[in-house]
């Protein structure tokens, strides 16, 4: 999938793609981007009725110039003792960052859970975060309100600690491939079920059991990996946990919610 930033070249097949009256997901597939990049390009630009290639990319560099004007400097990563060259720390979260953005996590999202991912712990208060991101109290819990609600973090309170802490483990993934996975099967049955109703002899209905097919196809591969992976993880590892499990854990409620 192409990185970066978008071009004016590719505002201008957007603009297009938007004169056809394409949406966003063949607009973002001509382009090999993710269909919420064009629609966030899309609608802080003036939305689909408006949005015009030149016009919303002097407004990115005006925000981007606005913006790095206004940003503080990046707060010192502490090193904790593994002989870690800060710099190369610091490039390296604003890359991963970056990654993240372009897979459809919201910005200020991908910021916290790279800000966990690079602690060797995995854990930090929302003041840690506040400090450590220079955002507001607001936005960090907003970021860890979206990220909890797709299983990419959790809250817990250490014994004798009056402020929760906000943590990520290995498992990370796992959980959103599980998410991914009960997704897939409910697409999966929609699609048996459109066959049915339709007729596997007609068009749509053998549209609908070719669409089956091939998602039973990934399930089967994603239960796979994850069967892999977790009988590859050390025995007695804490996070070693079967799917059943997660499928539990994913059902209880959250801490304090």
């Amino acid at each position: 999938m192409p990185g970066g930033r978008l071009t004016n070249e590719d505002r201008r097949h957007i603009a297009a793609g938007l004169a056809e009256g394409l949406g966003y997901a063949e607009i973002g597939r001509r382009l090999g981007r993710p269909a919420s990049t064009i629609m966030r390009e899309v609608t802080r630009n003036g939305g689909p009725d408006d949005y015009g290639a030149d016009r919303a990319h002097e407004a990115t560099r005006h925000r981007a110039h606005r913006h790095k004007q206004a940003q503080p400097p990046a707060p010192p990563i502490v090193d904790s003792g593994h002989g870690r060259d800060p710099q190369a720390v610091r490039d390296f979260t604003e890359s991963y960052t970056a990654l993240l953005v372009q897979q459809g996590v919201p910005r200020m999202e991908a910021r916290v859970l790279a800000c966990l991912y690079i602690t060797d712990s995995g854990a930090l208060t929302a003041a840690d975060l506040v400090a450590r991101l220079r955002v507001s109290p607001a936005s960090i819990s907003h970021a860890v309100a979206f990220l909890e609600q797709q299983g990419m973090l959790r809250r817990e309170r250490a014994p004798g600690a009056r402020r929760e802490r906000y943590v990520i483990d290995d498992e990370i993934w796992l959980r959103s491939l599980l998410a991914g996975l009960q997704m897939n099967e409910a697409l999966v049955a929609a699609s048996q079920r459109g066959a049915e109703i339709m007729g596997v002899a007609t068009p749509a209905g053998a549209r609908f059991e070719s669409s089956a097919e091939l998602l039973l196809l990934l399930s089967e591969a994603f239960r796979q990996a994850m069967e892999q992976w977790r009988q590859r993880r050390p025995p007695g590892t804490p996070n070693a946990r079967t799917r059943d499990e997660l499928v539990n854990r994913e059902d209880k409620p959250a801490a304090g919610g």
